[in-house]
């Protein structure tokens, strides 16, 4: 049985469409990448998992149990925990009171404020500085960890290097390194398809709301990615989900 089931996923904004009839399984353990184009619906997908955002139709099965109209923090509760674009920190808590929000939820489980700094040693000496006061990769570092200390059975990683140069994404990413090969099921969007498809078990790519490519990372190249990824697979014709 899946972990967690999208089926016939449809999510709006108003009059306009994000995420088209979209459906895939995603496997316990399973690192997924999520590409696409801006505006592709990405981000209102990931956020749909969350539970920050209803669909107007579709289901969002966790188990047999369906989620679609479920809010947020119950979500959180039930293990699924959203890293938003962003990042969304409260500034004037300090690193250590931002990592204690994430425990609010009340999820048994193995992390702990000592486990995510000795997972991001960058925090450690900053543990009672004001978040507003870090640097964008000790920010992203903190919400990734808020996140952990839910104990989640599913985290959702929106655009971890989103506005951080390459060098603080490269630290960022060697700090995931051990979550990133721990079994820990992950959904990532990412814009560098470079990056997201070194570290994924399985590449999705959406284009204008709806799914063009479903593969194993090992069985796809970067170029039918890149092709899937402005449309180009219309134009010749391919059928890339499988």
């Amino acid at each position: 049985m899946s972990l967690l089931s999208i089926q016939n996923l449809d999510v709006r904004h108003g009059l306009l469409q994000a995420v088209r009839g979209v459906s895939f399984d995603i496997a316990r353990g399973e690192v997924l990448a999520l590409v696409g184009a801006n505006g592709a619906g990405k981000t209102t997908l990931l956020r749909s998992i969350a539970g920050a955002h209803f669909p107007s139709s579709g289901r969002v099965l966790l188990g047999d149990e369906d989620l679609a109209h479920v809010p947020s923090h119950k979500r959180i509760a039930k293990g699924i925990a959203l890293v938003p674009e962003g990042r969304r920190l409260f500034s004037q808590m300090t690193v250590e009171e931002n990592l204690l929000l994430g425990r609010s939820c009340g999820r048994k489980g193995e992390w702990s404020i000592d486990r995510v700094l000795d997972a991001f040693p960058n925090l450690k000496p900053r543990r009672h500085a004001k978040t507003g006061h870090l640097s964008g990769g000790e920010q992203q570092a903190t919400a990734i960890g808020r996140a952990l200390m839910s104990n989640p059975d599913i985290l959702l990683l929106d655009e971890v290097s989103l506005g951080l140069s390459p060098l603080v994404v490269d630290r960022v990413y060697a700090q995931l390194q051990e979550l990133l090969t721990s079994g820990t099921t992950i959904v990532l969007v990412e814009q560098d398809l470079a990056r997201a498809m070194s570290v994924a078990s399985r590449v999705i790519c959406m284009l204008e709301g709806r799914v063009v490519l479903d593969r194993a990372a090992a069985a796809v190249t970067r170029d039918e990615v890149t092709k899937a990824y402005f449309g180009l697979h219309r134009a010749a014709g391919e059928r890339s989900v499988s």
